[in-house]
């Protein structure tokens, strides 16, 4: 099957062979050498060194081959990144089958996908320079699209809400790397962090209470150096103050 017996998709020779829509290469330059083996050498050096170490070039010396050999299956460093990208993302698990209704379905749907995330916490680190088209990328949308069947939104309803959820998603998650990666370099727990910032805080405003009043409030209260009570506090608050906002969204008659 070609691209060509269902139509152009617009997408690179390496996307339309991930979707089995293109021959696979037979005969590579170096036995061996496959699409599959590039991605999953690409994801390896992102694990480990971050995805600002994946270039052809580091591919292809991972691999012990030329780095020109790797244009015959992927034309660019950023079309490799989509099929790493959906390589580790890999397809949504399963729904439970005690998880229905819209609401329950997208929580479901936002954990999952910060799972991913925290698996793979380079994924956070590529642009997004297109929508999705990958495979996995597809059944993700797909999944979220068919949580919100039963509520009564239109389809450009439907998109935007699970482009919101899906950009709080991205959004913690990236806080989150980037603030564990911080307070690792420092050699600093969570709870200590959060007290020598309740700290700073409360030697600046002091200086001119006046001036912040609703800071002073919140530092009298205790609450800005407590631990929260789970380390999912602050996404499941957030991700319920937006499921909120979509149930006003989906009750509007």
């Amino acid at each position: 099957m070609t691209a060509h017996d269902g139509g152009e998709t617009g997408l690179p020779a390496s996307l339309e062979t991930a979707w089995g829509l293109r021959e696979r290469p037979s005969k590579g330059p170096r036995p061996g050498l496959t699409l599959d083996r590039i991605v999953r050498a690409g994801i390896g050096i992102a694990a480990t060194e971050g995805i600002g170490a994946v270039s052809m070039g580091r591919v292809a010396k991972e691999l012990g081959v030329s780095t020109m050999s790797l244009y015959r299956y992927v034309s660019a460093k950023d079309e490799l990144y989509v099929l790493m990208e959906d390589a580790a993302a890999g397809p949504p698990p399963p729904t439970p089958a005690h998880v229905t209704g819209w609401r329950a379905g997208l929580e479901w749907w936002a954990r999952a996908q910060r799972e991913v995330f925290h698996r793979n916490l380079w994924l956070l680190r590529i642009p997004i320079s297109s929508p999705p088209a990958s495979p996995h990328a597809l059944e993700w949308m797909e999944r979220g699209l068919a949580a919100l069947a039963d509520t009564g939104l239109d389809e450009g309803r439907k998109i935007s809400v699970i482009m919101l959820i899906g950009g709080y998603v991205r959004n913690e998650a990236t806080l989150m790397a980037d603030l564990d990666a911080a307070m690792t370099a420092r050699g600093l727990a969570p709870a200590e962090v959060m007290r020598r910032y309740e700290r700073t805080v409360d030697v600046l405003t002091a200086t001119d209470p006046a001036r912040y009043p609703a800071l002073r409030h919140l530092l009298g209260s205790g609450a800005l150096g407590e631990p929260e009570e789970s380390p999912d506090a602050d996404f499941e608050f957030g991700l319920g103050c937006v499921l909120d906002g979509v149930a006003a969204l989906v009750d509007v008659p």
